[in-house]
């Protein structure tokens, strides 16, 4: 599954990965109210180390410890990361709600479909990004520093460095001067 390779998603240590996941996910959108120390907690334990991001609940993701996290990243409330690959998020990024960002993809074939088999492709995301809300993040993409994504925009391609992005699929309609 991490080479990027087809792999079959019922096997029963990943299954078992994903229930322990759910749990955590669980508690963390449990923690609505409560004191900060206490998410803080459910936290560090969801992406496996310990981390100074906001995530508002309620936020969903498949593994947690794919998740790798700069200082001062921030959810809003109702996002989805499907990290069946690793997601690198990069410091100040602030993600609106209902953000969905994906990992995990599946054979364009309808034979190799038909099998059930699917396979995953990284996501990066660079520093002191603004990804806009309902916005999507479909998997292998890699998002450049400082770029806005517009609410709405579905990004199914790379972006560079200093650009704003929106529409779907998702395209420049500004860069930095």
């Amino acid at each position: 599954m991490l080479a990027g390779e087809l792999y079959d998603a019922l096997d029963p240590e990943l299954v078992s990965l994903r229930r322990d996941c759910r749990a955590r996910c669980a508690q963390l959108n449990a923690t609505f109210g409560a004191p900060d120390g206490d998410r803080r907690a459910v936290l560090d334990a969801l992406f496996g180390a310990p981390n100074d991001a906001w995530v508002e609940p309620p936020f969903y993701c498949d593994y947690g410890f794919n998740i790798g996290l700069g200082t001062g990243v921030f959810f809003n409330f109702n996002c989805v990361v499907l990290d069946v690959m690793p997601v690198t998020i990069g410091d100040c990024t602030l993600i609106g709600p209902a953000v969905q960002i994906y990992t995990a993809t599946h054979p364009l074939d309808a034979a190799t479909r038909s099998t059930r088999l699917e396979y995953a492709k990284p996501v990066v995301i660079g520093r002191d990004v603004w990804i806009g809300g309902a916005a999507v993040i479909c998997p292998g993409v890699t998002i450049g520093d400082r770029v806005v994504v517009g609410a709405g925009a579905v990004v199914t391609k790379d972006v560079a460095n200093d650009c704003v992005v929106a529409g779907n699929p998702a395209r420049v309609i500004r860069r930095a001067t």
